[in-house]
């Protein structure tokens, strides 16, 4: 135990004289900003109230809080946002939506997704520590192209130094279980230092983070995840750097790069519950043959903003990646070949590689002569490589596919009645194409032969809304958007069983295209923020995940969402007091018996639980406290299986924290009643798996010091 308590701490003794709080930093940045909010993931400069949108920005100090309260970015935004799905609390986020649909996860307008063989790692790829907020754009949209279904996840990444000189901003942690177990403790530190020296700024960061093993409400281990992979017991660490200079005529040039690595330590094997009697999965010491399930993300992106040129903003960005998820085995039957192994006891494992390479460039400009109407025009290209093989025998199981989309695009906003009423809209032309070349399927679908192929599409997707103003601090609006994406190409390619198939034939690249219409309307004035909305989207040939024969499937099935959400926050006359809550209500269905009818709900892996949130701010001087509820409500599927139905859960989350001379002392509550549930995702998936009866985290404590000097 004293091992963490030395890694988590060393950093504080780092020239405490000199420090000052994290919070009091952002507070003053604050008092300096102006109250515009401008979402870079809406690929435009003017302020979110000028855009058809549900838009929600978590800003630095919330991330941060509710990362030291959860563990992760995409625990945090599932804690915070009521129409995105609970997590599966894994590696993966298999079956993890917002608003019924696979968000796109992006860092700095970057994707992270791996559309053509979707390895659900893409929430893991940055270190919370390196992400200044979170930009969240609900419902579908094209605005970063292939992906975003459900909506846009922007991670922001952490900006210059404002001021000449050094600085250094800090944190170390230390995560207790409910019980203190020393397995279970986990450890964090990591390390941002910032230079600047006029037109010339830089930082380099790097964290490290340890984690020991989940314990549920009932005290006992939470069964590990050893195929998809696992948060607990793991090690990550992760580097940052940025490079800024500003040029003399106003432009900025900037180099970011981060390198992102979490692996597990395989300590543990699970131990499978009972379904029947409601015993969950649990986890004991054991060996794990094969290499530990990872995930492995690089990034490098250069880009060139200039404010004024030609009057209009021009924006040149372009973009390196490349992911590598590694998933853990097993004696699988897909996985066997008598040709190397006869007796059918095979050990294997697939890996996920993908890289990416891309670039974005738009101009945005008032119309001379007609300064009302604001004009954005650009071009984004994509190309994606993507493979899946066997580690340990080096097969292939998805063939190298090259995937290809050359986006040209152009949106407008034109403001009318002083600005009273805006009409937005937009077009955005796909041209995309998937390249396979010849393969050969595992000896498990019997070793057939491919011929590869170019198969392609086009498609115009397009988007228009208008906007309503008629007192200051109340709109409206009303909009309509299509998104779209493709279905999981390498589990149709790797499945293939019969003879003779030709791709450019067998496979049809038709994208799912998701249209989202919604109307809205928001308060923001005086004590009182308020926001309700209604939306209904719709994809005539849509991707399921559906299980068969112990593996997902793609299904192309028409898909109908419809949902409510709103939100309140308010504050109160108590100086320091603020209350807040947020509701969402969906429903889905499809037509998975082909009858024509749309009228079989979607299940756990494709559609989230109803929910409230409700939380309570106080902040009085050096002192501020949160707390927060989360009530997962019941549901229920017109399947015939009633085992599927999902119970609801209610979790209570707290976050103290005191300001001193040498940095912000928190301490973190999850779960704080320490209730006893089985996530989300095992209630309503794979209900006859005892493996895959997963209970959720119990209590645990997270004790932080934040600084900045």
């Amino acid at each position: 135990m004293y091992r963490y308590l030395a890694s988590a701490f060393a950093v504080i003794f780092v020239s405490p004289a000199m420090a000052q709080t994290v919070a009091q930093t952002e507070a003053d940045e604050m008092e300096e900003s102006s109250e515009v909010i401008i979402v870079t993931a809406a690929r435009t400069q003017l302020p979110a109230s000028a855009l058809p949108l549900t838009v929600d920005v978590i800003d630095s100090e919330s991330l941060q809080r509710q990362v030291q309260i959860s563990g992760s970015t995409v625990d945090a935004v599932s804690a915070l946002l009521p129409s995105f799905s609970p997590t599966r609390e894994k590696l993966s986020g298999a079956g993890e939506s917002l608003r019924g649909r696979s968000p796109l996860y992006a860092i700095n307008g970057i994707p992270q997704s791996t559309p053509v063989r979707d390895g659900s790692r893409d929430g893991y790829t940055i270190d919370p520590f390196f992400i200044d907020r979170v930009e969240v754009i609900y419902g579908s949209n094209a605005l970063q192209g292939i992906g975003a279904t459900g909506g846009v996840v922007n991670q922001v990444t952490v900006g210059a130094p404002s001021e000449d000189g050094i600085a250094v901003r800090a944190l170390a942690q230390l995560t207790l279980p409910d019980g203190f177990d020393a397995e279970g403790i986990g450890a964090k530190s990591g390390a941002l230092l910032g230079y600047r020296d006029g037109p010339l700024d830089a930082s380099f960061g790097a964290t490290l983070e340890r984690r020991g093993a989940f314990f549920d409400g009932a005290g006992n281990r939470i069964g590990v995840d050893g195929t998809q992979g696992e948060i607990q017991d793991s090690d990550s660490w992760s580097v940052f750097a940025r490079l800024g200079y500003d040029l003399a005529s106003g432009a900025r040039f900037e180099v970011v790069a981060n390198r992102f690595e979490l692996e597990g330590n395989a300590n543990y094997v699970i131990v499978p519950g009972d379904r029947a009697t409601g015993v969950p999965s649990t986890s004991v010491r054991g060996v794990t043959p094969g290499d530990p399930p990872s995930n492995t993300a690089e990034l490098l992106s250069a880009s060139l903003i200039d404010p004024d040129l030609g009057g209009g903003t021009f924006i040149l960005q372009g973009f390196y990646s490349r992911t590598k998820d590694v998933f853990g085995g097993g004696v699988f039957g897909t996985f066997q070949d008598p040709a190397i192994d006869p007796s059918r006891t095979l050990f294997d494992q697939s890996a996920n590689q993908s890289r990416k390479l891309g670039g974005k460039v738009s101009y945005e400009r008032a119309i001379p002569g007609l300064e009302d109407l604001v004009l954005t025009a650009g071009f984004d290209a994509l190309f994606d490589r993507t493979e899946q093989s066997l580690v340990q025998t080096g097969r292939v199981w998805v063939p190298r596919s090259d995937f290809r989309s050359l986006a040209p695009f152009l949106q407008s906003n034109l403001a009318l009645a002083d600005g009273v009423v805006r009409v937005a809209g937009g077009l955005r032309y796909e041209n995309v194409q998937l390249s396979v070349d010849d393969f050969q399927t595992l000896a498990s679908y019997g070793s057939v032969q491919v011929e590869g192929g170019s198969p392609s599409f086009n498609d115009l997707l397009w988007n228009a809304g208008v906007i309503v103003e008629p007192v200051d601090g109340l709109r409206a609006y009303g909009s309509y958007a299509e998104g779209f994406t493709i279905a999981d190409v390498g589990r149709i390619l790797r499945g293939i069983t019969q003879t003779g198939v030709d791709v450019d034939d067998f496979l049809s690249l038709e994208p799912v295209v998701s249209n989202n219409r919604e109307l809205g309307l928001e308060w923001n004035r005086g004590p009182l923020k308020a926001s309700a909305s209604y939306f209904w989207s719709s994809s005539d040939f849509g991707s399921l995940l559906v299980l068969r024969n112990d593996v997902f499937e793609v299904e192309r099935q028409p898909i109908e969402i419809e949902g409510f959400e709103a939100s309140l926050d308010w504050q109160t006359p108590l100086p320091g007091l603020s209350l807040s809550g947020g509701y969402a209500d969906l429903s889905g269905r499809t037509d998975s018996d082909d009858d024509g009818l749309v009228d079989d709900d979607l299940d756990g892996a494709n559609i989230s639980p109803d929910r409230i949130n409700l939380a309570a701010d106080y902040s009085s001087g050096a002192f501020s406290t949160r707390v927060q509820a989360r009530f997962y409500l019941p549901r229920e599927f017109n399947d015939l299986a009633t085992v599927t139905d999902f119970e609801g859960y209610t979790l209570l989350d707290a976050f103290i924290s005191y300001r001193t001379d040498i940095g912000e002392f928190a301490l973190a509550a999850q779960n704080l009643t320490d209730e006893f549930y089985v996530t989300y995702d095992s209630d309503t998936v794979r209900v006859t798996d005892n493996s895959r009866f997963f209970a959720g985290r119990g209590r645990s404590f997270t004790l932080s010091w934040r600084g900045a000097f």
